[in-house]
């Protein structure tokens, strides 16, 4: 087993176990456009009284007031859909405007298409619609202007993490990118020892885009690693470069271009809409339940006067540990902690109470704290101890592909639960069965396939697999 995360602090020039990740640029730009969002239907509303107030002289124009609000929800429409508030928009600001310029154009049409057949455009005064149009128009693309200024000024126009990995090959220098020199902190991508694993992890963390530059024999090693990481992913190619390759990233004044071989299974709004469920759901969760949480907890505490949570070591999104919770239903067993001993039928190690909660899935429930606190989601693949074993072999060595279950947070439950693949992993083909169903769910998730899994998931609370 290597070293944990201290060594590579020690060779990346820090402190002993004093290594921070980045913060999350992503939640940042998230923010931003959030803001842009609500300043566009503040000045939208804005544009029409100051035409109304021009024109009119009268600022609370009952039907200039009507035409923002019947053009607003068309406005954002289409400004969502054709990148108005995206990354590029934050940095680039002729590009704002003009997919702003663009969104609302396309608005503008189609309002005056709808008042024409409805027979309405009698109703409104051309020349105010026409002048809250221009207004709105100006005052839109100021505002873009200057956030695009604050964040230069606040943020040194920086809106990405970018990681790049030197792992001996082509040289690749990318303005503030934060640079790793592999063999210097004792990275190795073709490692399954899950304390690598997680310290690649630790160190991919919040990177927006992570780039690798290697020999040609480890790009195969850095790629499954990135896929199973959940990153966008890069790998530095000379020859694609010269070969003018398309489905590349190009950077032309380095003469240099990179293979994506990642993209993260979830893109921003999908992972933004999935935390809200996530969050939704455990907190309505641990509120109703509370009642039920307390009961078990008193009752695990006079059993045996042991603790009333079982704490684990399980690993998570990117390969990163964390601390799974789960309530007492064994003896407690320091000799178990890394999950290589599975609880086996008429295992003498569980308790009475253990015994009718572990039937029940009931020990899971304060897992809804782990959803909360992030580490975890409602529906995903299930997070194993990184000693956990199938027959008499280490998960991993099963199938490789087992890494890339990684590349979404684990869940409370999911599509492998309901489906029977849950309890001991006493042949390998307990495990290849839950492998494959835990792929095809991260190739294909949707909100509503959580949903699903989740009401099914009530109809398997109870199974015989559960000891």
């Amino acid at each position: 087993m290597n070293k944990p995360l201290g060594k590579l602090d020690a060779a990346l020039g820090l402190e002993p176990a004093r290594y921070q990740p980045p913060p999350s640029l992503e939640r940042r730009r998230l923010r931003a456009y959030i803001a842009m969002l609500l300043i566009d239907i503040i000045l939208l509303h804005a544009g029409f009284v100051l035409a109304a107030l021009t024109y009119e002289n009268w600022w609370w124009e009952p039907r200039a007031l009507l035409a923002a609000q019947a053009l607003l929800p068309i406005f954002i429409t289409i400004a969502l859909y054709n990148a108005s508030y995206c990354a590029r928009a934050l940095i680039d600001w002729a590009y704002a405007v003009r997919q702003m310029a663009v969104a609302l154009i396309i608005s503008a049409a189609l309002i005056n298409f709808v008042a024409f057949y409805t027979k309405s455009n009698a109703v409104f005064s051309r020349v105010t619609i026409s002048l809250g149009f221009v207004i709105s128009f100006f005052l839109m693309a100021a505002a873009r202007r200057l956030l695009v200024r604050l964040i230069q000024q606040k943020w040194n126009g920086k809106i990405r993490n970018q990681l790049v990995i030197d792992d001996s090959g082509p040289g690749f220098a990318a303005g503030d990118a934060e640079r790793i020199d592999a063999a210097r902190a004792g990275l190795n991508p073709a490692s399954d020892d899950p304390q690598m694993r997680d310290r690649i992890g630790q160190l991919l963390r919040n990177q927006d885009s992570v780039v690798v530059s290697c020999p040609a024999e480890r790009r195969e090693q850095w790629a499954t690693l990135m896929k199973s990481a959940g990153v966008f992913g890069e790998i530095v190619s000379e020859t694609s470069h010269r070969l003018g390759a398309v489905g590349v990233q190009h950077y032309d004044s380095q003469n240099r271009s990179t293979l994506v071989v990642s993209t993260g299974p979830l893109r921003l709004r999908a992972r933004a809409i999935k935390r809200m469920f996530d969050v939704t759901v455990a907190a309505a969760g641990l509120f109703v339940l509370s009642p039920v949480l307390l009961l078990i907890a008193l009752v695990i505490k006079l059993e045996d006067g042991g603790p009333v949570l079982f704490v684990q070591e399980r690993v998570g999104r990117g390969s990163k540990f964390f601390n799974l919770l789960k309530f007492r239903s064994m003896r407690v067993d320091p000799n178990g902690a890394d999950g290589s001993r599975s609880t086996a039928r008429a295992d003498d190690r569980v308790t009475h109470i253990g015994r009718f909660i572990r039937a029940n899935s009931l020990d899971e429930l304060p897992q809804l704290w782990n959803v909360l606190r992030g580490d975890m989601a409602i529906v995903g693949p299930r997070p194993h101890a990184p000693g956990s074993q199938a027959g008499d072999k280490l998960f991993w060595e099963v199938d490789q592909r087992y890494w890339r279950r990684h590349s979404l947070k684990p869940g409370l439950t999911g599509l492998a639960q309901i489906r029977g693949h849950r309890g001991a992993t006493e042949s390998e083909a307990d495990l290849t069965d839950r492998l494959q169903s835990d792929l095809e769910y991260i190739a294909g998730w949707t909100l509503q396939r959580d949903l699903a899994i989740m009401l099914q998931t009530l109809r398997v609370l109870r199974h015989d697999r559960a000891y």
